[in-house]
């Protein structure tokens, strides 16, 4: 019998498994998946974590991959420009973009060396639970076809947006809201070696430095343009990375890119159920907003972090195990109900003119712009940043 199964592999599934093992617990992950796998992503990591990836010990590993540092920031909107870098956490102020196929096996090799038994090619076919409805362990699948059933004191569902482990548990969605964009992406050459943000009515397109001298260059498009872009993504695509930032489309248009264009439209916004009669779930399987704010790989972190937080050594005693996982459904939501919805503010991609009479008022000022790229990193709230001396500063610049 384990303490924890964990079901997914990724950067939640991982950090979690990787966590509860340093906690002393004994621990299975598996992932239907062969690694190491590619994988939809921005692929960006806030600075909060960052400094868990420091924390952690595996931050060198992640840097040994050749990923650059992503310690300038760059948002052009209309006429104004907000250059900086968020303020430091923990003293570590970059933030880091590597290729999911080499993060996620970093996450799961350090898992399986804090003595995680992993499992690759194992899908779960079946949550088992006692007659009190308690999750008790799994059923799985094998990669030659068998079955196999172990047990545990907690199941971790870890398995994405579109988990599989919350229908069998029945977690139920809380908060939801519609989807607000697509999203379509590919890899350049070169291009640049910052971070940089340009928005526009109904546009937004992001560059993410990453492995092997190339940038990802995302475009984000409102959800009820999805079926006209699908039709030619390309060029659509190119269409908004030109209008949107023709400085950036000069560096690319007589460039073929590295990759196919990959894209989705399904954009989901939900809060589920983060725990239950002993299973909980990270990451994406319980929490995922647009990835226009790039939050997610950061808030599978966090999320790792609070349940084995949260939990502490109370694993064995029931009692506790129970009043753990209560406090972690608190604090999860309390934790991330904030930028869930400043996300879907910006998603709706609207440039309204009292933000834009804000973003004046900080541009040039450079402790207000490396704090407005701290709010887009999470690292202080957006209360923390439109202070009575912000607004006071705001109303003197208006006309």
């Amino acid at each position: 019998m384990y303490d924890v199964i964990v079901v997914g592999a990724r950067c939640a599934g991982a950090s979690t498994a990787m966590l509860f093992a340093r906690a002393g617990y004994r621990v299975l992950m598996v992932d239907r998946a062969e690694f190491p796998r590619d994988t939809l992503s921005t692929l960006y990591i806030h600075q909060p974590g960052v400094a868990l990836l420091r924390r952690w010990g595996v931050l060198d590993k992640v840097i040994a991959t050749g990923c650059p540092p992503l310690d300038r920031a760059v948002y052009r909107i209309a006429d104004i420009r907000i250059e900086g870098c968020s303020i430091p956490v923990d003293g570590h102020r970059a933030a880091y973009a590597p290729r999911r196929y080499l993060l996620d096996e970093i996450l799961a090799d350090a898992a399986v060396a804090s003595g995680v038994e992993f499992r690759q090619g194992c899908t779960v076919t079946e949550v088992l639970s006692d007659d009190e409805g308690q999750a008790i362990g799994v059923r799985c699948r094998t990669s030659d076809g068998g079955t196999t059933e172990e047990h545990a004191r907690l199941v971790v569902g870890a398995d994405g947006m579109r988990s599989r482990f919350a229908t069998m548990v029945d977690s139920r969605i809380t908060t939801e809201h519609p989807a607000a964009t697509c999203a379509y992406y590919t890899y350049w050459e070169g291009v640049t070696d910052r971070f940089e943000l340009y928005e526009a009515p109904g546009r937004w397109v992001g560059t993410v430095p990453t492995n092997d001298n190339a940038t990802l260059i995302a475009a984000y498009f409102p959800q009820s343009e999805f079926e006209r872009v699908r039709k030619d993504a390309m060029g659509a695509y190119m269409e908004a990375v030109r209008g949107t930032a023709p400085e950036l489309y000069a560096k690319i248009a007589s460039q073929t890119p590295l990759e196919r264009l990959h894209g989705t439209g399904d954009q989901r916004n939900y809060f589920r159920e983060a725990a239950g009669l002993g299973w909980a779930l990270v990451g994406d399987a319980g929490h995922h907003k647009d990835s226009i704010t790039a939050r997610g790989i950061t808030d599978a972190f966090r999320q790792a972090q609070l349940l084995v937080d949260c939990i502490g050594t109370g694993l064995r005693d029931p009692e506790k195990l129970i009043d753990g996982l209560e406090e972690y459904a608190y604090q999860r939501d309390e934790i991330l109900v904030d930028a869930y919805h400043s996300t879907l503010s910006v998603a709706a991609l609207e440039v309204a003119e009292h933000r834009l009479s804000m973003l004046r008022t900080v541009a040039g000022d450079q402790e207000l712009m490396d704090r407005y790229f701290a709010t887009l990193a999470g690292v202080i709230g957006v209360e923390e940043f439109f202070t009575p001396d912000l607004h006071a500063r705001e109303e003197l610049t208006r006309p």
